[in-house]
């Protein structure tokens, strides 16, 4: 069975993680867990330390500021490939993204693709607890994104991903400087125009019951920006150099 890691960035999650971990371990017994707290002042990483203390299964990573989730998911993946897990799965704290859905996701890692995307706009795909609007500004920006960077994803911005190690191991984080949402944006874009194999599956997201959405205006902003810029340069024949996957990763 392939070692697996799953990566869970945290601020202020004290009121969801124990949880989601327990929900995790029910599902996929001999999966890890990583926590990478960035010094949430609500005390989760206090409360990870102590999970780890009772479960060898539970790691946590300290870091002392808070700057953006690419960096916090840049963090972690780098301590997850020092450690040889063979695939690292990206999920959020708060119990949006289903740990009972986490064996699809390893399925489709198991079946050769590179990177593994949970996907809410295809067919079995669900949004629960979204008001319209939520849903309409959602759908807009996926299609806005699909269309400038010419991406045959469905689901850019999610973030229930994982990654075989070996195309993780090849990225070079130096090239990846998108923070927020938009991360999650670049990193799929960028394995996709790699050659890497990419595949989608269906989940159901569920809106946060617990804490305060970490959405804001400049997450929005960076990642139209950001998109926009792209888009327009590869109209032109300027877009920036894929990411550097290996022969052997790349198909």
């Amino acid at each position: 069975m392939a070692k697996t890691i799953v990566v869970i960035p945290t601020y202020n999650e004290i009121a969801s993680i124990a949880t989601v971990i327990e929900r995790i371990h029910l599902t996929t017994a001999e999966t890890h867990v990583l926590i990478v707290d960035d010094n949430s002042p609500d005390g989760t990483g206090r409360l990870a330390d102590e999970l780890a203390a009772a479960d060898e299964r539970v790691h946590v990573l300290h870091r002392t500021e808070k700057n953006g989730l690419g960096a916090a998911y840049g963090a972690g993946f780098a301590w997850a490939l020092a450690r040889d897990y063979d695939y690292v799965v990206e999920m959020d704290a708060d119990g949006s993204h289903q740990p009972e859905e986490l064996p699809r996701l390893i399925g489709l890692l198991d079946g050769g693709a590179d990177m593994g995307i949970g996907t809410r706009w295809i067919p079995g795909g669900t949004i629960v607890n979204w008001p319209l609007h939520r849903k309409l500004i959602s759908r807009a920006g996926t299609f806005y994104s699909r269309v400038l960077l010419r991406s045959r994803l469905h689901d850019l911005t999610s973030g229930y991903r994982g990654f075989r190690a070996d195309a993780l191991r090849a990225v070079d984080f130096g090239r990846v400087d998108s923070q927020g949402y938009c991360f999650q944006i670049e990193m799929a874009w960028q394995f996709e125009r790699s050659g890497a194999r990419v595949g989608e599956f269906p989940i159901t997201f569920i809106e946060r019951a617990e804490g305060v959405s970490k959405m804001s205006t400049g997450i929005v902003v960076e990642a139209l920006t950001k998109v926009t810029l792209w888009g327009l340069a590869s109209a032109v024949g300027r877009a920036p150099e894929p990411l550097p996957l290996r022969a052997d990763v790349a198909r």
